[in-house]
């Protein structure tokens, strides 16, 4: 028996309207400045996105990223169809397990990168879920779609049946276990469990896109205005900060994290993206895993780099990174961060051609402004 594929109500319903979260009449009525975001109707800041970082690192800030595919893998094959498809290995992964995988296609290019939790097991097969781009969503379920047919599996979209809150920064665990008996401090880093956040029943994780510690909660769909309302109420006085995707952006480039679309593509694959921690070789076979063990020491490949520019001026995606009179690479994200107070970006190298020297320019508008190569993450927090 072959597998199957489970949508929620209206889950892919084709409009042009954009999209909203549970959470959109709350971020209008409090002047979230809402923008298209991969279809979603999605705030990008409600003060500034420089106060809303600085929150985050200082205190706490608290997301809607309900934007973001959450799809469940059912069933006797569960993690033998996983391990078919993603760069790492699941076989081995203990309920209440997270792990940050790629899904790769043939050639080893980067589909999406996931966050694949395991949830529990039963008699009817392991339960996971995968936490998906929004941008790819559609594309990773037809990818799940077409190849679970060979598998006794089941996955099911259940993106706009739930909704996900992101609690992050120093603040962030104590806010989240003073809503849930301890519940969140209670974990190590990228572990998840079921429970109750301000009497609503979820599901808690502890992982992070900001470099900072904190909790992300998925729930019903219904229960999402009450479980933001209780605790932005409860730690508004204390520092806790609504935030934008501009604030989610910004953290992120800091941490060095990479974003699908800029840092990831289809023609980058994990040995280029830094990401060798997130494949498993092994004995195993994958898609993408010829590919990828081929482009091991080819120096001939981009690799991502971070880069500070001296003075302000900033660097955006597609500027020249360039050494001497040779252009070598590309800016894929770039900023003025707020932590650091530099510019910084991170872009495309191919390694043959990074200079011993680091000192490099980049062009900007036709001129070139200073630029050295430097170690990534450029901020990481305290332990």
């Amino acid at each position: 028996m072959g597998g199957t594929t489970a949508l929620c109500e209206n889950s892919m319903n084709a409009t042009t309207q954009l999209a909203r979260t549970p959470l959109n009449d709350w971020h209008v009525a409090h002047h979230g400045r809402m923008v298209d975001f991969a279809g979603w109707s999605m705030p990008v800041q409600y003060t500034s996105i420089v106060e809303e970082h600085h929150a985050t690192r200082q205190q706490a800030g608290m997301f809607d990223i309900s934007h973001m595919g959450r799809l469940k893998v059912t069933g006797p094959d569960a993690a033998k169809f996983l391990d078919c498809l993603l760069s790492r290995q699941v076989a081995d992964m203990r309920p209440g397990q997270i792990r940050y995988a790629l899904v790769c296609d043939a050639t080893g290019g980067i589909l999406d990168d996931v966050l694949v939790y395991f949830l529990t097991k039963s008699e009817q097969g392991p339960e996971f879920r995968l936490v998906v781009n929004a941008s790819n969503r559609v594309k990773i379920v037809d990818w799940l779609k077409d190849r679970v047919i060979e598998f006794q599996a089941r996955v099911t979209d259940d993106t706009t049946c739930t909704a996900m809150i992101a609690v992050q920064g120093p603040r962030a665990v104590a806010l989240i276990d003073s809503c849930s008996n301890g519940l969140l401090s209670s974990m190590k880093y990228y572990r998840g469990t079921t429970g109750s956040v301000c009497g609503q029943p979820c599901h808690l994780s502890r992982t992070g896109y900001t470099g900072e510690d904190g909790g992300e909660i998925i729930c019903d769909a219904t229960a999402a205005t009450k479980i933001w309302e209780t605790l932005f109420v409860q730690a508004e006085d204390e520092g806790l900060r609504a935030c934008g995707l501009g604030a989610r952006d910004t953290l992120r480039l800091e941490a060095a994290m990479p974003l699908y679309g800029h840092e990831l593509a289809e023609n980058i694959n994990p040995i280029q993206a830094g990401l060798e921690f997130a494949v498993t070789l092994g004995e195993r076979d994958f898609i993408g895993r010829e590919a990828i063990e081929e482009s091991l020491g080819d120096k001939t490949l981009p690799q991502r780099v971070g880069l500070q520019l001296a003075g302000k001026r900033v660097a955006r995606e597609g500027n020249p990174i360039r050494y001497q009179d040779q252009t070598i690479g590309e800016v894929t994200s770039g900023t003025f961060s707020p932590t650091l107070k530099k510019p910084i970006a991170m872009g495309y190298i191919a390694s043959s051609l990074v200079p011993v020297d680091p000192l490099l320019s980049i062009e900007i508008r036709g001129k070139s402004y200073p630029a050295n190569i430097i170690p990534l993450p450029f901020y990481q927090r305290a332990k």
